[in-house]
This record gives structure tokens, C-alpha cells and sequence, in this order.
């Protein structure tokens, strides 16, 4: 689903993109996330889940966790979350619990996407539903993690 009154910009997913390039060079899987509210990054984050062996340690989690520590509240109404890779069912899950307004997301994530690609978490019954703005940069944010996944398998 498209709003015609918000458009998501690109350089909220280059900056994304960025971020997933340096999960790349930790040797992470290279996703990477922003949040933004009124037009400013407020968050930023990538996966650290090797560096930190953490479960939680997706680039959405870690930059709405930002975002929520520089605006001084858990809720992130009137954010948007910028994220190289579809959001996972605990990411999701996440920005639905705290009122992310929008997902726009790059490269779909056909095994674990929770925003419609496997499941749909954002479209639970009786939940907060952000918007959300499919492949925004999708072929970028899908050839890093491409050329990630060839390069552990060589």
C-alpha cells in the first residue's frame, strides 16, 4: 500500500545502504536501517548480531532503539523506518508495538519478510498499522546482500 501524500526519499535509503555496506565489512549481513521524523535521521542501525552474538542484534531494532533514546520516548509516532532488507516478524513486530508510522523497506525478504512477502505482521487485527512503501532502491539493497551471500559461499 502506497500513500500518495507521503514520498519516501532516497537519501533516507542511501543512508541505509551505507550503513548495511558497513555490516558488510564486519562481515554481518548487510542490512541497514534508519529512522526519520521530520525529515532528520533520529536512528540509525545495522546488523550486529556475530559482533555482539545477540539475537537482537537486527539494524531495526538498534536504530529505532536510537531513535527512541534521542527523542526521549518508546513511542516513535511520526517516524519513518528506512530498512535495506524486509523487515523480519520480531522487527516488525517491533515498529508496529511502537507506532512507527511508515516502513519503507528495499529488497524483499521471501523467507522471513513480515510485511507481506512470508507473513504479514503489520496487518494483525486490532494492532497499529504503519504504512508501508515497498522497493524503494530494491535492486541496490538486493545485490549487497547478493554479493554477500556469493562471497561466504566462495
Amino acid at each position: 500500500m502506497k500513500n500518495r501524500a507521503f514520498l519516501p526519499e532516497r537519501r533516507f535509503m542511501e543512508a541505509a545502504l551505507a550503513l548495511a555496506e558497513e555490516a558488510f565489512a564486519a562481515g554481518e549481513v548487510p542490512v541497514g536501517a534508519v529512522v526519520v521524523k521530520d525529515g532528520e535521521i533520529v536512528g540509525r542501525g545495522r546488523n550486529r548480531r556475530e559482533e555482539e552474538q545477540s539475537v537482537l542484534g537486527h539494524a531495526e531494532l538498534e536504530a529505532m532503539t536510537a531513535a527512541a533514546k534521542a527523542l526521549g520516548t518508546w513511542r516513535l509516532d511520526g517516524c519513518a523506518l528506512y530498512v535495506t532488507l524486509e523487515p523480519c516478524p520480531m522487527c516488525a513486530g517491533a515498529a508496529v508495538n511502537a507506532h512507527v508510522e511508515r516502513i519503507v523497506y528495499g529488497a524483499e525478504d521471501e523467507v522471513m519478510g513480515a510485511c507481506g512477502t512470508a507473513v504479514s505482521v503489520i496487518d494483525l487485527p486490532r494492532a497499529f498499522k504503519p504504512q508501508l512503501y515497498r522497493g524503494l532502491l530494491a535492486e541496490e539493497c538486493a545485490a549487497l546482500l547478493r554479493r554477500f551471500f556469493q562471497e561466504k559461499r566462495t
